[in-house]
């Protein structure tokens, strides 16, 4: 984490900092592979995209949220990413619920990590306006 981060306000029950990296680490590995296997569905047939599209998007804004954050620092902006994380993970696992249960399950331990983060991110927003 860069100076940035540590400087700012959070609140008491924020995650140590090895924690947080840990945990997404682990997060981004099932992100990707499944990730990899919608697209690999996509090319065999076997979903429409309707049902990618929100993985993929959720994967963008996942992917934009640490240059907004530690980049650009902005935690309106950051905030506001973040939100859009938790929307279209909420839609990729409805999305694909009829068609694989399996994957829905893989996202619920991301799902509850992004509304934590999601919750701490719109706090550290508050906190340092």
């Amino acid at each position: 984490m860069n100076e940035y981060y540590k400087n700012l306000k959070k609140p008491s029950w924020s995650p140590q900092e090895q924690v947080f990296g840990q945990v997404w680490s682990v997060l981004y590995i099932i992100i990707i592979s499944v990730n990899l296997y919608i697209i690999w569905l996509l090319a065999s047939g076997s979903i429409s995209w309707k049902i990618a599209l929100p993985f993929w998007l959720n994967l963008f804004f996942n992917l934009i949220f640490t240059p907004i954050q530690f980049g650009l620092k902005n935690n309106l902006l950051a905030s506001i990413d973040i939100i859009l994380v938790l929307i279209t993970l909420i839609w990729a696992i409805i999305a694909i619920w009829p068609e694989n249960r399996i994957i829905s399950f893989l996202f619920v331990p991301y799902l509850l990590w992004v509304v934590i983060a999601t919750v701490l991110q719109i706090q550290i927003y508050w906190l340092n306006r």
